[in-house]
């Protein structure tokens, strides 16, 4: 009978129980811990930290350890920066059973199981995830989400940013762009959580706004076309043309990124949510100040801006240049403008013709009388020198015209009676030429060009035949005018 009842299974109520070794029943240890299988992710509280790895109790036979290099995505961390002793964390069973017997577990793998279920609802909802900034890459930003996530240098901010590291360790919202399961790839956007969130803004700026408005905002970047303005919600364009009244080569010349600006609003197109802008307006117009002070024969001064094959462009006031055709610029014939005048000259200039319309000027330099500076309109300080006229030594000496006997008397200086003797033949040869001049003019032949330069004193004792080689002044500048040359209207329309 006792045989009987010791062969029989122990009886299982609301404890489990197992045979002993002496044939007792004793509570069953094994089955009170919960099942744990590999894959699994498991819910546990830090009891210990090491320098190389973490103990976790999950309420199992034995505590699991986590290694250092499954605590986190990021790369050589200090345990104690990631957990501390009685935090609770979740884990991933690596191993049930190592061969040592101990329970290995992996902290970052769960992370990444659970936040790749995050990752995969946000990107089909559209909805923005948050992750802190662990690495500055090239090209961009790593962003600790339990996944690495890659953030692009372009997409981190709605205008482009120059230095990534002021991003470290912040927290970013970002909507997931790209998401590839197989290669752990996560790719993210910032800026398209900001541009959502500046839609309604901009709406309310495009809605409050209306051109001739003038409006401060800040230099968000610049481009070769121009300069982008931020208005506290959105871009508006200020295009290189309005920039300034004078000609601009390039807009860093007159802004700098991060520059706080007022500008004027010229054009909105509220279907497409542009706005543009101008600076120029907000200044004076320098035209307006030529039209209200000078009058068509008034002598100003100025500063040759730019030497061009058909004349010179002198800059009278800040953004106001006018043209001095080339016959405008000596009494004498001029081949070249730059053997009269060179950029960064300072003249006096005769006003020829204002044309407020078109914003134009003309001007004369042989008109001038004097080298007298004259006022300046907008009351800077004077820029005049003396026109150098640079005429050639050789054709216009300095000690004035070149005489047969002071060539004798320096070539008997020297010792050179041979050059002496020659000189005479020189000198008749010299009067037979000046003779045949009016000749060829009276019988309507064309004086040789090089000949009139190679005797500069029938030159200087002819001056009617001179004036006679020139086209009167209007003349030439009507066909200038006539024959206007694409850089002369780029000039004088800064």
């Amino acid at each position: 009978m006792v045989n009987d009842t010791m062969e029989k299974p122990p009886t299982t109520e609301e404890g489990v129980w197992v045979t002993g070794p002496d044939g007792e029943l004793v509570p069953d240890y094994e089955a009170s811990f919960p099942e744990i299988n590999e894959g699994e992710v498991v819910h546990g509280t830090v009891v210990r930290v090491d320098k190389d790895e973490v103990l976790v109790d999950i309420g199992y036979k034995s505590e699991g350890v986590i290694p250092v290099a499954e605590l986190t995505i990021r790369r050589s961390v200090n345990p104690a920066d990631e957990v501390a002793v009685g935090e609770e964390i979740d884990a991933l069973v690596l191993t049930k059973e190592d061969a040592e017997g101990r329970l290995i577990l992996s902290k970052k793998r769960a992370r990444f199981e659970l936040a790749w279920k995050k990752i995969e609802a946000a990107s089909e909802s559209g909805e923005p995830v948050a992750g802190k900034v662990i690495e500055v890459v090239k090209g961009g930003l790593i962003l600790d989400l339990g996944v690495r996530g890659f953030l692009p240098a372009s997409l981190v901010d709605i205008r482009r940013v120059q230095d990534l590291d002021e991003f470290l360790g912040r927290e970013l919202r970002c909507k997931v762009i790209e998401l590839n399961r197989s290669r752990n790839n996560v790719v993210l956007s910032r800026r398209a959580v900001l541009e959502d969130e500046r839609k309604e803004m901009r709406q309310a700026i495009l809605d409050r706004l209306s051109p001739g408005d003038v409006i401060e905002g800040q230099i968000s970047n610049i481009v070769d076309f121009g300069a982008f303005v931020d208005l506290d919600g959105m871009d508006g364009l200020i295009h290189i043309s309005e920039l300034s009244w004078s000609h601009v080569n390039h807009p860093s010349e007159v802004l700098d990124i991060g520059q706080t600006v007022k500008v004027k609003v010229l054009d909105i197109d509220r279907e497409r949510q542009r706005i543009s802008l101008g600076l120029k307006q907000t200044q004076t117009d320098p035209w307006q100040q030529v039209v209200e002070s000078y009058r068509e024969g008034d002598v100003v001064e100025g500063r040759v801006a730019k030497v061009v094959t058909f004349g010179a462009f002198v800059e009278i006031l800040p953004g106001v240049e006018g043209l001095v055709h080339i016959s405008e610029l000596a009494a004498h014939h001029v081949e070249n403008p730059r053997e009269v005048v060179s950029q960064g000259e300072g003249v006096n200039v005769r006003i020829l013709e204002i044309d407020g319309d078109r914003r134009r000027l003309s001007l004369s330099l042989k008109r001038v009388e004097g080298d007298q500076p004259v006022p300046r309109a907008d009351g800077a300080e004077s820029v005049h020198t003396t026109p150098d006229l640079k005429l050639s030594e050789e054709a216009f000496p300095a000690g004035g015209p070149v005489t047969v006997e002071a060539d004798a008397e320096e070539a008997d200086e020297a010792g050179a009676p041979e050059a002496v003797a020659e000189q005479p033949e020189a000198e008749a040869e010299a009067e037979a030429m000046v003779e045949e001049t009016p000749a060829a003019e009276e019988a309507g032949e064309e004086v040789d060009e090089p000949a009139e330069q190679e005797q500069p004193a029938a030159v200087e004792g002819d001056e009617p035949a001179a004036e006679a080689e020139q086209p009167p002044a209007e003349a030439v500048a009507d066909a200038g005018e006539a024959s206007e040359q694409p850089d002369e209207a780029e000039r004088t329309e800064p």
